[in-house]
């Protein structure tokens, strides 16, 4: 009897096919175990041969012997098995090695065949693969470039090699700007080879950490802009003579070096330089020797050496010039020269009739003066000054508030208002006198016109008289008897009397337009929310598509700012809407008793993320109250203490806190929020409820500052469920705000406040939608959106359009706005197409509608509701769960 135990290879395995440890290790335990039944094997059969005796008893050995060599047999080919398992795994791993350097193979050629030069680095920034285009933009270190060096030691060398124009005189600062680029990725870098070309380099950062990096010669591009420079430079040139040409100044400039680069004709008349002096290229040195050599006939040369002048300076045949230096910032200087001859003789004129006049005004004994239309005086006479007892230079020059104090110019005010309208004015005035009596005065203000009618300022004439006015209330008062004043006193008493009550119906009058004028305006705002909301949901779905798809760095920006634009367009919306349903009294609070943690709870999960962006600790305090409100609405004021905390509190280095905690009073439970911010001071603490009401306080994040609504919406959910609000704040330290509700007696379950937002990845590409909505733009919006989203999308105008389109696709999914065309319903429309597909059509209706009937209405025909505008990752994950 013989054993035999297979131990040939594969016929279609491999030879080169490399062999893994594990494969290595399990044939070495299968030929182990082969070695162990070959001693068994071998022990059974010396024992069968030792056994046999004459009586018979070998036979029964010998079938022992049979049944040992059959499980022999049977552990042989389960060895076998597995051998053969070893070789599928070896030929799978052959093929697996195959395929893999067929797509090496196939990727080097593709990168072969780029224009641009290409290069790929792993996470530990090693050379991986590059194209030979990358290898000759440095032919200098192309030998040296091989798999596996890194990026800084090509960077040395392409410095040290003189490849690079950019890195001289110092490589060392190049090197550590081009290192700088290359871990920060923020866009496309420039600089240019030594051999004259130059390169633009994009680099992007790959899933495992490395870096692919194309390189794109332009040189023609760069070759492009020097020569529309060098053009736009000589029609600048061209431009600047023709301009200087055309001034009447003498214009001249002089570059670093002191010499002249552009001058006008007019320079060269008015001086009367020589060619020498005036022609392209003259050294300053030249002009100042010139005028040297004049004498006293020249110019003066202290002035034309200073670095930046302005003077006026006699020049010849009595000209005066005005001669002005001013330096070019990158070097040289300009010089201009006027001739403002005509200019001073008419000031000199004119000073000789500002003496004339005020020869003869000083003479008169009224006070005269002028005023200007800013309410300056620009001339007083001498009794002017001596009646105020200050010099006209004192006077002269200052607004009349400044010159005549607060409380006289308010008793001014009116008339010189009126004069400066166009009015002549006269009235009486009360003036200090020399011994602390009063003396009287009656003024006339006089305008002044100009060629165009217009007020240039008006003349003021005062005249004395103290001594007509205490005559005629001396008259006055010997003349009035008692029983004349009993009388006209008491005719003053009833006027005043019929004026109160004329005054008191105004008021009330007043009152009540101002009231139906409120309510008007909330109304209006409250109707007006559909149409206001609807071009901004379309905006945000736009915004939305947009930014699902793949952008430019650039672009992305321009894509985030859009979004944060809308998102406070879409806040300040909600806001007045929320304030308009509170004044109009459309909001009714649903009041019952919850556990406040419930609460809680929830608005730490919300802020929780916000406050690790903005660098704050955040800690929110439990309490197992229970308490007593309207939980939607004791949220939205928790919702904006916390927003604010949050808003105004800085970081300062990760010191900012934040703490939501509550205490148990006699009046309920005080929830207070706590923050490190700047404070508020105690003069403002009545303010900060007040609409539209922002204080001048540093905001921590200046790109979501506040819009004053609100605590304005604060006030009123707190009055609405009478909430007492508090608030107390230390400028420097912080603020404490806080509202106490009711303890309620037990708890129910609260209602959801917030669904959580399942992963909608892959979950609705081929869904079949359906949009019904009159607006284009939101149809063009949905459109975009849902499509990036891989949905299939069909769009109608009203439901007739919505039903006349069934005929070619059965929707999975139907999304509906509330408000169509001529007076139509979403919910209408909705029951329309079920009608046609089904009643278990899932649907979304969108509306801006918040009242309480539009969602128990939804809710009776098993419709989801999203109000407006709509955030599309909320979109997105009802339509994962209806799709689900």
């Amino acid at each position: 009897m013989t054993l035999v135990f297979s131990d040939r290879p594969d016929p279609e395995r491999r030879e080169d096919a490399p062999v893994t440890a594990d494969e290595r290790a399990r044939l070495a335990e299968l030929e182990r175990e082969n070695q162990k039944l070959k001693r068994i094997n071998q022990v059974l059969m010396d024992r069968v041969e030792r056994s046999m005796d004459v009586q018979g008893g070998a036979f029964s050995l010998f079938q022992t012997a049979i049944v040992l060599e059959q499980k022999v047999r049977e552990r042989t080919l389960e060895l076998e098995r597995a051998l053969r398992e070893l070789e599928d795994s070896h030929r799978d791993l052959a093929r697996a090695k195959e395929l893999a350097d067929t797509m090496r193979t196939r990727l080097s050629e593709a990168i072969e065949s780029v224009n641009e030069g290409f290069a790929i680095f792993d996470g530990d920034d090693r050379l991986v693969l590059c194209n030979n285009k990358y290898l000759a933009l440095w032919p200098e270190i192309r030998d040296r470039i091989v798999p596996g060096v890194r990026f800084r030691e090509i960077a040395e060398l392409a410095a040290s090699s003189r490849s690079v124009a950019d890195a001289y005189p110092r490589p060392d600062l190049w090197l550590a700007q081009r290192l700088a680029q290359h871990r920060e990725l923020k866009g496309p870098y420039i600089y240019r080879l030594s051999d004259g070309r130059w390169v633009q380099v994009n680099e992007r950062r790959t899933r495992d950490g490395g870096v692919v990096g194309v390189y794109t010669d332009i040189t023609d591009i760069k070759e492009h802009e020097t020569r529309r420079r060098e053009r736009e430079l000589a029609e600048k040139s061209a431009l600047l003579q023709s301009t200087l040409d055309n001034i009447v100044q003498g214009v001249s400039v002089y570059d670093r070096e002191q010499r002249l680069v552009a001058w006008n004709e007019r320079f060269a008349s008015l001086l009367r330089l020589p060619e020498t002096v005036a022609q392209k290229g003259a050294s300053f040195a030249d002009f100042v020797l010139h005028h040297a050599a004049l004498g006293d006939r020249g110019l003066s040369l202290s002035a034309l050496m200073m670095p930046s002048c302005l003077v006026e300076q006699r020049w010849q045949d009595d000209t005066v010039l005005e001669i002005s230096r001013n330096p070019m910032p990158g070097g040289g200087f300009v010089m201009t020269f006027t001739d403002i001859t005509g200019r001073k003789r008419v000031e000199e004129a004119l000073r000789d009739s500002e003496q004339r006049i005020r020869l003869v005004t000083d003479a008169v004994p009224a006070l005269i003066a002028y005023v200007d239309a800013d309410q300056r005086f620009r001339f007083v006479n001498r009794a002017y000054e001596d009646w105020f007892n200050r010099t006209r230079e004192e006077i002269e020059g200052q607004h009349m508030w400044a010159a005549l104090g607060d409380a006289y110019y308010e008793v001014r005010k009116p008339y010189v208002e009126r004069a400066l309208a166009g009015e002549d004015v006269t009235f009486e005035l009360e003036l200090p006198g020399d011994n602390g009596a009063p003396r009287y005065a009656v003024a006339t203000y006089i305008p002044h016109f100009g060629e165009k009618h217009e007020v240039l300022g008006y003349f003021g004439l005062i005249h004395d008289i103290t001594e007509r006015r205490l005559a005629a209330e001396a008259l006055a008062d010997a003349k009035d008897s008692l029983e004349r004043r009993v009388v006209e006193r008491t005719a003053e008493l009833t006027h005043l009397n019929e004026k109160l009550r004329r005054e008191e119906e105004a008021l009330r009058l007043a009152k009540a337009e101002a009231e139906q004028a409120n309510l008007s305006k909330t109304k209006f705002l409250a109707a007006a929310s559909h149409d206001l909301l609807q071009p901004l949901n379309a905006a945000r779905l736009f915004v939305s598509a947009l930014g699902d798809l793949e952008q430019p760095a650039p672009n992305r920006g321009l894509v985030d700012n859009i979004d944060v634009a809308l998102a406070s367009v879409e806040d300040l919306l909600s806001a007045l809407l929320d304030i308009s349903k509170l004044d109009a009294g459309a909001v009714r609070p649903e009041v019952a008793d919850f556990p406040i943690k419930s609460l809680l709870g929830a608005l730490a999960t919300e802020y929780a993320a916000v406050a690790r962006e903005r660098g704050l600790e955040l800690r929110v305090v439990g309490s197992h109250a229970v308490v007593r409100s309207d939980i939607r609405l004791l949220r939205r004021i928790l919702q904006n203490f916390l927003s604010n905390a949050l808003r105004y509190t800085p970081s300062k280095g990760g010191a900012g806190r934040v703490l939501v905690g509550c205490r148990r009073t006699k009046a309920g439970l005080r929830i207070e929020v706590w923050d490190t911010g700047p404070g508020v001071p105690r003069d403002k603490l009545g303010e900060i409820f007040e609409e539209f009401r922002r204080l001048d306080t540093p905001c921590a994040n200046e790109r979501v500052r506040g819009m004053g609504l609100g605590l304005a919406i604060v006030d009123r959910v707190a009055r609405m469920l009478d909430h007492p609000i508090t608030v107390r704040s230390e400028p420097g330290r912080g603020s404490v705000f806080a509202v106490t509700v009711p303890f309620g007696t037990y708890a129910r379950p609260p209602r959801v406040l917030d669904r959580p937002v399942r992963s909608a990845t892959n979950r609705l590409a081929g869904t079949r939608v359906l949009v019904i909505d009159n607006e284009p733009a939101v149809l063009a919006g949905m459109r975009a959106l849902l499509e990036g989203w891989g949905c299939s999308v069909a769009t109608a105008a009203s439901g007739d359009e919505a039903l006349a389109g069934l005929a070619e696709v059965s929707p999975d999914v139907l999304i509906a706005d509330y408000h169509l065309d001529n007076g139509v319903i979403g919910f209408t429309e909705i029951a329309r197409v079920r009608s046609r597909c089904g009643p278990d059509l899932p649907a979304v209706l969108i509306t801006a509608n918040r009242t309480a009937e539009v969602v128990e209405e939804a809710q009776a025909l098993s419709c989801q509701i999203l109000n407006k505008p709509v955030r599309p990752a909320q979109l997105r994950a009802v339509m994962t769960g209806l799709v689900g």
